[in-house]
C-alpha cells in the first residue's frame, strides 16, 4: 500500500537512518518510512555505537547529520568506528531556518533527495581527482569557489566541504570522472 504526504509517495527505506536528535527524527519520519537511531549529539554512547554496528550488519546504515561542524564530527566518529556506512548530505541552504542549521529544518523533499543520493565510502584507496581538477574547474582559488563546491556537492550528493574535504569526498565516495564533469558543466 502506498501512503502519500501532500501528494508524494512516502518511500520505505530498508537501511537504518542515523540522525543527531529527536527533531531530526521527526523530520525524517515526515519524509520516509524508516527505522531511526538517534546519536543524541556528539556524546555518542557505547550502546548507541553498538546499535549502529548491528544495524549496519543487519540491513545497512545511512548517516544523515546536520550540515555543520558538529554534524561533520559525528559523521567522522561513526565512520571511524563503523566503516562502510552510507552517507547522505542535505545542502546547508535547504537545512537552514533563520540562524538554525539542521536536518530538522529540511523539507521532506530535501530529505528524500539526500537519501536517494547516499554514498558509501569506498574501501579501496583510489585517487581519481586532485587539486588541479579543483583549480581547473574554479572549485578552489576563485572568487566563487565555495559557492561552486556547494552546488557541485549538491548535484553529486556529497555535501559541502572545504577544498580538502571536498576532494576527499570526491575520491572516497566513488564519484566518476563523468559524474564530476557533468556536475561542473551543469553550473555553466
Amino acid at each position: 500500500m502506498k501512503v502519500t504526504l501532500r501528494g508524494m509517495v512516502i518511500k520505505k527505506i530498508k537501511e537504518i537512518i542515523v540522525v543527531e536528535g529527536r527533531d531530526d527524527e521527526t523530520a525524517v519520519k515526515k519524509a520516509v518510512d524508516a527505522e531511526i537511531i538517534i546519536t543524541h549529539g556528539f556524546g555518542i554512547s557505547a550502546k548507541t555505537f553498538e546499535r549502529i554496528k548491528q544495524a549496519k550488519e543487519r540491513c545497512g546504515v545511512i548517516v544523515l547529520t546536520d550540515p555543520d561542524h558538529a554534524g561533520e564530527q559525528i559523521r567522522k566518529r561513526i565512520d571511524q568506528k563503523i566503516p562502510g556506512c552510507k552517507h547522505a548530505f542535505i545542502p546547508r541552504n535547504e537545512a537552514t531556518y533563520k540562524d538554525d542549521i539542521g536536518v530538522e529544518n529540511a523539507s521532506p523533499e530535501s530529505i528524500i533527495e539526500a537519501l536517494n543520493k547516499a554514498h558509501a565510502v569506498t574501501t579501496e584507496k583510489v585517487i581519481t581527482f586532485s587539486q588541479s581538477d579543483l583549480v581547473r574547474n574554479d572549485l578552489i582559488i576563485s572568487n566563487n569557489a565555495s559557492e561552486r563546491r556547494d552546488q557541485v556537492g549538491k548535484i553529486l550528493g556529497i555535501g559541502y566541504g572545504n577544498a580538502k574535504t571536498f576532494l576527499k569526498r570526491l575520491n572516497g565516495y566513488g564519484i566518476t570522472r563523468e559524474q564530476f564533469e557533468e556536475a561542473v558543466r551543469s553550473l555553466k
